[in-house]
C-alpha cells in the first residue's frame, strides 16, 4: 500500500504528541532539565521524530537525519530518566547526552550521503539495543533501592529490545539493496519496525502510568503528612492553652491572700450594714435619709467587689482568641485592680503615664495576661530588692505608627547571665516559678505580629517594652 508507511508514522506522531499535551500537567515546565523531566523530554524527541518520519517524503529526505537523531536522542533521554529514578543526575552526565546526540546526528547525516540503507539502519538498531539494555540496566539498580518498579515498562522495554534485534537480523539476511531509503524497506521488516513503534508507543504509557501511580502516593503520604501536622498544631495549642492556664493561676497565686482580703472588705461591711439596717426596721426606726445612707453605702461595697471579680473573670474565662479594639487605659485599669491590694501591702507606688486616646486590636483577655505577668514581676523584684522607696512605673504611648506599652521598676534588674534566655520556655530567675510568665507574654505578643524587649533602667531596674504593630496588619 502506497504511503502507508507515512500514514502510519503521521497516526503514531499524533498518538505521541496527545501524549505530549495530555501529561503536561505532571510535570512543570521549570522541571523538564531536571531528572523528573528526562521522560518528558523524551517524549517530545520520540513525537518530533515520528513527524519528521511522516512528512520527510513530502518535504525533503534529509529529514530523516532529523528523525533518526531525535529517535535515537528519546532513547538516550529515557534511559537518563531510569537512572534519575535511582541516582542523582550530574551536569557533566546532562552535557554528555547532549554531545551524544550531537554525534549521533554527524555520524547518521555521514551515512545518509555515503553509506547504505543497511549501515544506516544497522547504525541506528545497535545504538537503540544499547540504549535499551541501558534502561534495564538502571530499572535493575532501581530494583536494589525501591519495591515500586515500573513492571509495565520493564516488559514493554525487553519487547522492543526483541524486535530491534529481530529487525536488525532480518536486514542482514535479506541485504536489500543499498540505494533504498527507509520508505522503500521490505515488508517484513517494515511491519517489524511498526510493532516496535508500538511497543515504543506503550513503554511512554507506562511510563505516564507509573508517574501518576507515585503521584498519587506522594499525595496519600503528603495528606497523611498534612493530618498529623494538624493534630500536632491543635495538640499545641492545647499545651498552650494549659500552660496559660497554669500561669494565670500562677501569675494569681501570689495575690490571692490581698485579693481575699480585698474582697472581705466590702463583703464584711456590706454585712454590717445589712445588720444595721434589719436592727433599724425591727425598731421602726428607719428614716428615708438613714435608708439612703446605708444603701449607698451597700452600693459602693458592692460595686467595689464587683470591679475585682471582674477583673479576675476577665482574665479566667476562656474566650476565643479574635482581636478586638481595646482602650489601653482601660486594660491598664483592669489588671491595677487585681494587683492594688498586693501594692498596698509592699508599699509600691505606681506611676502612670498613659495616653488614652491609645487604642490596640487584641484579645483582651490575653493582653491583660501579659500585662498581670510583668507588673507581678515587677512586685517580686522590688519586694527582693531591699529598697524602701518602691516604684512601678505603666507607660502606654505612640511611637511613629507602633504602640508601646512599658512596665518598668526601681528593683535590682536582671542578672546578665539570664539576659539571652529571658523569654525562653522553662527559663527563670526565681527560686520559685516554672519559667513560663515571659515565655507566654511574648508568645501571646508575637501572635499579634508584636514583640517584647527587656532593657535596664537607668538607675536601677528592670523595663519589659511591649510594641503593637498598626492595627492594619493584624
Amino acid at each position: 500500500m502506497k504511503y502507508a508507511n507515512e500514514l502510519f508514522f503521521a497516526a503514531l506522531s499524533l498518538i505521541m504528541w496527545g501524549l505530549v499535551f495530555g501529561s503536561k500537567y505532571l510535570i512543570s515546565v521549570k522541571k523538564i532539565i531536571q531528572p523528573e523531566g528526562f521522560w518528558y523530554l523524551a517524549l517530545i524527541l520520540e513525537a518530533s521524530s515520528f513527524t519528521f518520519f511522516a512528512i520527510a517524503p513530502v518535504i525533503h529526505i534529509g529529514l530523516l537525519t532529523l528523525a533518526n537523531t531525535f529517535l535515537l536522542g528519546g532513547y538516550i533521554y529515557l534511559a537518563s530518566y531510569c537512572r534519575s529514578l535511582s541516582r542523582p543526575i550530574s551536569r557533566k552526565f546532562k552535557w554528555g547526552a547532549l554531545l551524544a546526540l550531537l554525534i549521533i546526528g554527524l555520524i547518521f547525516q555521514y551515512l545518509m550521503q555515503r553509506g547504505t540503507f543497511v549501515q544506516r539502519v544497522g547504525f541506528v538498531m545497535v545504538l537503540t539495543d544499547l540504549a535499551i539494555i541501558w534502561q534495564l540496566i538502571e530499572l535493575k539498580h532501581l530494583n536494589k533501592s525501591r519495591t515500586d518498579l515500573p513492571i509495565f515498562l520493564i516488559f514493554t522495554l525487553c519487547g522492543e529490545f526483541i524486535f530491534v534485534t529481530t529487525r536488525l537480523i532480518i536486514l542482514f539476511y535479506i541485504d536489500p539493496p543499498s540505494f533504498i531509503h527507509l520508505y522503500d524497506e521490505p515488508s517484513l521488516t517494515a511491519a517489524v519496525r511498526w510493532i516496535l513503534f508500538s511497543l515504543t508507543t506503550l513503554s511512554y504509557i507506562a511510563i505516564i502510568d507509573y508517574s501518576m501511580r507515585k503521584i498519587t502516593i506522594e499525595n496519600t503520604q503528603t495528606n497523611r503528612e498534612n493530618q498529623k501536622i494538624t493534630e500536632l498544631l491543635k495538640e499545641k495549642e492545647r499545651l498552650i492553652y494549659g500552660l496559660m492556664k497554669a500561669n494565670k493561676t500562677a501569675a494569681t497565686g501570689a495575690l490571692s491572700a490581698s485579693i481575699a482580703h480585698e474582697l472581705n472588705q466590702p463583703l464584711g461591711a456590706s454585712n454590717l450594714n445589712i445588720q444595721y439596717l434589719k436592727m433599724k426596721l425591727e425598731k421602726g426606726a428607719l428614716n428615708p435619709e438613714l435608708g439612703k445612707e446605708i444603701l449607698d453605702s451597700l452600693e459602693q461595697d458592692n460595686q467595689r467587689a464587683a470591679t475585682i471579680v471582674k477583673s479576675l473573670r476577665s482574665i479566667f474565662t476562656k474566650v476565643e482568641v479574635r482581636p478586638q479594639r481595646l482602650q489601653v487605659g482601660e486594660l491598664i485599669s483592669r489588671v491595677l485592680d487585681i494587683v492594688k491590694p498586693e501594692l498596698k501591702a509592699k508599699n509600691i507606688q505606681i506611676q502612670l503615664r498613659v495616653d488614652e486616646r491609645l487604642v490596640i486590636e487584641a484579645n483582651s483577655a490575653e493582653v491583660e495576661q501579659v500585662l498581670l505577668n510583668l507588673i507581678n514581676n515587677a512586685i517580686q523584684a522590688l519586694a527582693n530588692s531591699g529598697r524602701l522607696a518602691r516604684r512601678i512605673s505603666i507607660e502606654a504611648r505612640q511611637v511613629g505608627d507602633v504602640t508601646q506599652l512599658s512596665v518598668a521598676d526601681n528593683g535590682d534588674g536582671v542578672d546578665h547571665e539570664y539576659r539571652p534566655h529571658l523569654f525562653e520556655l522553662l527559663s527563670t530567675t526565681k527560686q520559685t516559678g516554672m519559667g513560663l510568665g515571659l515565655w507566654l507574654c511574648k508568645h501571646i505578643i508575637t501572635r499579634y505580629g508584636g514583640k517584647i524587649l527587656y532593657e535596664d533602667v537607668p538607675g536601677g531596674g528592670a523595663r519589659f517594652t511591649v510594641e503593637f504593630p498598626p492595627r492594619p496588619n493584624y
